[in-house]
């Protein structure tokens, strides 16, 4: 696999409860060194829209024939806005990567949605596959894939994670939009 491997990285900004809309970030690296681009779309807070925007926001894209793969910080953006993988990965034609950094408590999950009326967002969940373990040089993650072989998965890892646990497209995009929404990033990603 090359080592400047073309990625698009998701991840959502900082929102509040109150808010009807979060701005949702990508950004479009070569492996985990060069930012070529980036996108953004807004979803609603605890919607049921996030699928639909990402897919069309990555279409519209003029870096769309040249990326290989999505990676998703999470499996939900704007709160509970959960992003079915599967049908991303279908009207994309491109591989979808969750990276998730600590192992979900899915029964905990299960019973918050399930009190919040959204028993729907809980299955769609599960219907991304549990989350399998990937050890690599310095970290550990769970992730979740849809199109795309774990083994492969795990080597797009190996090169996008330069700086940090997650891959630099994650990493920027979530720079990014808490710098555009709070003023400023904190730094931390």
């Amino acid at each position: 696999m090359k080592k400047e491997i073309r990625v698009l990285g998701l991840d959502d900004s900082p929102f509040e409860l109150s808010d009807k809309e979060c701005l949702v970030i990508g950004t479009f690296f070569r492996g985990g060194t060069i930012l070529d681009g980036v996108l953004s779309t807004k979803v609603a807070v605890d919607g049921e829209d996030a699928t639909a925007k990402i897919i069309s926001a990555v279409n519209r894209s003029k870096f769309k024939p040249q990326i290989q793969a999505i990676f998703l910080d999470g499996i939900a953006v704007g709160g509970f806005n959960v992003i079915n993988i599967h049908a991303l990965q279908k009207y994309t034609g491109l591989p979808v990567i969750v990276i998730i950094r600590k192992k979900p408590d899915f029964k905990a999950l299960e019973k918050t949605l399930k009190k919040l009326g959204m028993e729907k967002k809980y299955q769609l969940m599960e219907k991304a596959g549990t989350p399998q373990e990937v050890k690599m040089k310095k970290w550990k993650l769970y992730i979740q894939t849809a199109g795309i072989s774990m083994e492969k998965a795990t080597e797009l890892l190996e090169i996008c994670c330069t700086h940090s646990s997650i891959p630099e497209a994650i990493r920027a995009a979530h720079l990014i939009g808490a710098g555009m929404v709070k003023g400023e990033s904190k730094g931390k990603a």
